[in-house]
């Protein structure tokens, strides 16, 4: 932790760089359009509640719930010379299922200072972190209630069943000085484990665990340099996955004024660690990997021979050509066998095909699972990343894959696996996502069969507008 003096310094120091940052980004000019403001990343104006949706097929009875998905949907103007797609205000999509009916859709804005000023409303009750507020890129359930979440420096935002903000936390000042966009839930101790980072803690990320009570219960400091952007991990039985890689935090991106100041970093190791589930920085075992990026593992595994399996979607690359979005060398799908004892890890390809956004049975997190989920980008780069019409079923036993293709005009995003019950094998369930119609300006939300996934869709219900493409969502069961 800084000294008083030193937490002085910095906000003073940090107050100045931000002044001329927004100066610099409320300046800046560009040629063009910028992708994610326009086409199907046309941010949408208003909120809508739609409670007399049109069904084609039949909407399995046994899926109670509640599917929202998070992601960025600007509120008001920003310069696209400098804006991120990564940055936008959070906008909440969702669609209340019970008993083989969709009650409603709705979509909402989470309440930030920004867009409740914006809106004319009060702002909404709890702590802010100075530097954002804006958490545009998950929503998770947990311990009883619903949170939309971000990385590096946002705190959870507790949200209503009805997708209404309720207030932001920092957990009772336990959480620190940040949360993850990827908290992963154990289903065998019901604890939720991420790794955190800050921007302004540049050598410092944090091991924090929230148990089934929702407390915190942990918040384990671990040394690193150059402030990476550490967007996701993984954990297995004995371990949390660190993905430390060679993409950091850009001062002179951040003074230039770009929207999301971190950059392709040449000059940064790239490592894995494999942090036992109750040890310090200490007992990281830190293994070498060639230089790459992952924002999203599907899941990982331990062998008995000692190692840890990851599958993910790896880049070669990431923000090096661009700094508005992704780069267009896309992720391919792929294993890596991560070896304490040696101390490297070893990638293997397991499909060529881009592809991000993996997904599986999550009650198989940190366990041998057989099939992953994930969606199809264009082959030959896509400045606006999704214009895709597939999706990819992952058979990881026999190393098979199947296509669900919903047509041209028809973009998927992530798409979630529900499973049919409780007891339900691994691959007897649904999945669920929304896909809009370029053609339409409509989007649907689809429920697909997973073990006849290349069959016609088990039902789509109607959204009379579009969607823009968004990051992550998850399906809440409720009764």
């Amino acid at each position: 932790m800084p000294s008083p003096v030193e937490a002085a310094i910095r906000g003073v120091v940090t107050q100045g760089v931000m002044a001329l940052a927004n100066f610099n980004r409320n300046h800046r000019k560009m040629k063009g359009t910028n992708p994610f403001l326009s086409g199907i990343h046309s941010p949408l104006a208003a909120e809508f509640i739609e409670d007399n949706l049109q069904v084609t097929g039949q909407i399995p009875e046994g899926l109670n719930g509640l599917y929202v998905r998070n992601g960025p949907n600007p509120l008001q103007k920003v310069n696209p010379a400098t804006h991120h797609w990564f940055t936008g205000d959070a906008m909440l999509h969702g669609v209340r299922l019970q008993g083989g009916k969709a009650l409603w859709y709705r979509n909402r804005w989470v309440r930030s200072n920004s867009v409740s000023d914006a809106l004319g409303e009060p702002r909404a009750p709890g702590p802010r972190n100075p530097r954002t507020d804006n958490p545009n890129t998950n929503i998770v359930g947990h311990a009883g209630k619903i949170w939309a979440v971000v990385e590096a420096g946002g705190f959870p935002v507790e949200v209503s069943e009805d997708l209404e903000t309720r207030a932001h936390s920092d957990f009772n000042g336990l959480i620190g000085e940040s949360y993850s966009a990827h908290p992963h839930y154990d289903p065998d101790t019901g604890e939720m484990h991420a790794i955190c980072y800050n921007p302004l803690n540049p050598v410092t990320i944090f091991h924090t665990v929230i148990d089934a009570q929702g407390k915190v219960c942990r918040r384990e400091p671990i040394p690193v340099e150059h402030g990476p952007m550490i967007h996701d991990c993984m954990i297995t039985p004995h371990y949390v996955i660190i993905m430390d890689l060679p993409v950091t935090f850009s001062m002179a991106s951040m003074v230039g004024g770009i929207s999301l100041p971190y950059r392709w970093n040449s000059k940064h190791a790239a490592r894995i660690g494999l942090l036992p589930r109750h040890g310090n920085a200490a007992d990281v075992v830190w293994c070498e990997v060639d230089p790459c990026f992952i924002f999203h593992p599907a899941n990982a595994f331990e062998t008995d021979d000692g190692k840890v399996v990851l599958d993910a979607c790896v880049y070669e690359t990431m923000f090096d050509s661009d700094a508005r979005g992704p780069d267009t060398t896309y992720a391919r799908f792929q294993r890596l066998e991560i070896n304490p004892a040696n101390k490297r890890v070893t990638r293997t390809t397991l499909d060529a095909a881009p592809q991000e956004f993996p997904r599986y049975d999550e009650r198989r997190t940190g366990k041998p699972y057989r099939f992953a989920y994930t969606v199809a980008l264009p082959e030959h780069g896509d400045a606006a990343f999704l214009n895709e019409t597939r999706l990819f079923k992952h058979d990881l036993e026999t190393g098979k894959r199947q296509v669900h293709d919903f047509g041209e005009g028809n973009v998927p995003g992530e798409f979630v696996f529900v499973p049919a019950s409780e007891n339900a094998g691994e691959g007897d369930g649904w999945l669920i996502g929304y896909v809009i119609n370029t053609r339409s300006e409509q989007s649907q939300l689809v429920i697909l069969d997973a073990a006849n996934f290349e069959g016609a869709p088990v039902a789509a219900i109607n959204i009379p507008h579009r969607i823009p493409p968004g990051f992550h969502g998850n399906f809440i069961a409720m009764n």
